[in-house]
């Protein structure tokens, strides 16, 4: 017998990728088990199918940064805020920060089919009674209009959403005096699309201002954080990037360049976000 629980819950995560360098995602997570039934006619009760695997989830990759080990130009090491990622292509970057901030998969890649095999396979290892066989499903969230992804992190936050490369897939929505704007959603798109979003407080100093990175740094209660990237990939803000300010942000920018009223509605992942209006 096999239960299935579609939309059971959400990872939002990044990922670094040979091709696309850091880069934010937010998947549905469909689940399938398959088991004997017991003598009260059930595998598992509904009500405990999700709890039991987000609660795994969240213990494991989710907000985490996804590194494959075995793509060209990634080292992986030991240091004193716990590891430290250096890459090669398709940029440089240096990532320093506690274990649990990073997943490491002995992959050229990551795909979202290895992935949900791997997690498939970790959850069959101790499955609830009467279970024999967990399955589950990865997918990005089906969006026709505008999407971007981005990575952040928030020193302030008392969840994992401290760790300094976590990240989203996301929609945009904005309207222009009252009217959808799906040009200016694309084109806003297009400009936040793999970006890094710093709090322009976390910046570490920099000897050489004139240099084409730029370092962010933080303590947080996980521990110390430090990141180092392109500075094209980074966009600045005046507040932390949670996405209350982030829709703020957008929504000033896009007025001041328009010269209109500007209402933005800023997804963070799935289905949640922030609403926003400047003029």
């Amino acid at each position: 017998m096999t239960l299935f629980v579609n939309h059971l819950t959400h990872i939002d995560a990044s990922l670094w990728s040979p091709e696309h360098g850091l880069t934010g995602v937010s998947w549905h997570v469909d689940a399938e088990l398959a088991g004997e039934l017991g003598p009260d006619g059930m595998l598992f009760d509904f009500g405990e199918v999700k709890p039991w695997i987000k609660s795994r989830l969240d213990e494991g990759l989710d907000h985490t940064l996804l590194v494959p080990t075995q793509a060209p130009g990634i080292q992986v090491f030991d240091c004193a805020e716990g590891l430290c990622l250096r890459t090669q292509f398709p940029y440089p970057i240096e990532l320093r920060g506690p274990r649990q901030s990073f997943t490491l998969l002995p992959w050229p890649e990551i795909t979202t089919q290895r992935l949900a095999t791997h997690l498939s396979d970790e959850l069959s290892r101790r499955p609830p009674a009467k279970v024999e066989t967990i399955r589950l499903r990865l997918r990005d969230e089906d969006i026709e209009s505008a999407a971007y992804t981005y990575s952040h992190g928030l020193k302030h936050h008392a969840g994992n959403c401290q760790r300094i490369a976590h990240g989203h897939r996301s929609r945009l929505h904005i309207w222009r005096d009252g009217q959808r704007a799906p040009d200016l959603e694309f084109q806003w798109a297009q400009t936040l699309d793999a970006c890094y979003l710093i709090h322009d407080e976390d910046l570490a100093p920099q000897a050489d201002e004139s240099l084409d990175t730029l370092s962010v740094a933080y303590r947080a209660d996980q521990g110390h954080f430090h990141l180092t990237l392109p500075r094209e990939r980074c966009h600045l803000l005046s507040t932390p990037t949670t996405i209350e300010h982030i829709a703020a942000w957008l929504a000033e920018k896009i007025a001041q360049e328009t010269h209109s009223r500007i209402r933005v509605q800023a997804f963070e992942g799935i289905d949640k976000g922030a609403i926003a209006e400047a003029s």
